[in-house]
């Protein structure tokens, strides 16, 4: 096998491991913003109708921005 070939596993695998770091975070961010809001509505500090208005606006304005390595930039 040559040093390419397992250069390029090594380097497949720590991209798994960095996906799995991502989705792991990605959890507990969500954890999070989750139990802020339940708090949030729970304390009456704010309603559930006002998390969904204020999603739907942000959603509305999200402009997504194309991936720098796209070929149709």
């Amino acid at each position: 096998m040559s040093r390419n070939r397992i250069s390029n596993h090594l380097e497949q695998v720590d991209l798994i491991g960095k996906l799995a770091d991502l989705k792991t975070a990605h959890y507990q961010n969500a954890l999070l913003v989750s139990a802020l809001i339940e708090l949030l509505v729970e304390k009456e500090i704010i309603t559930a109708s006002d998390i969904a208005s204020m999603s739907a606006q942000l959603d509305a304005a999200y402009e997504p921005t194309p991936h720098p390595a796209d070929p149709t930039l």
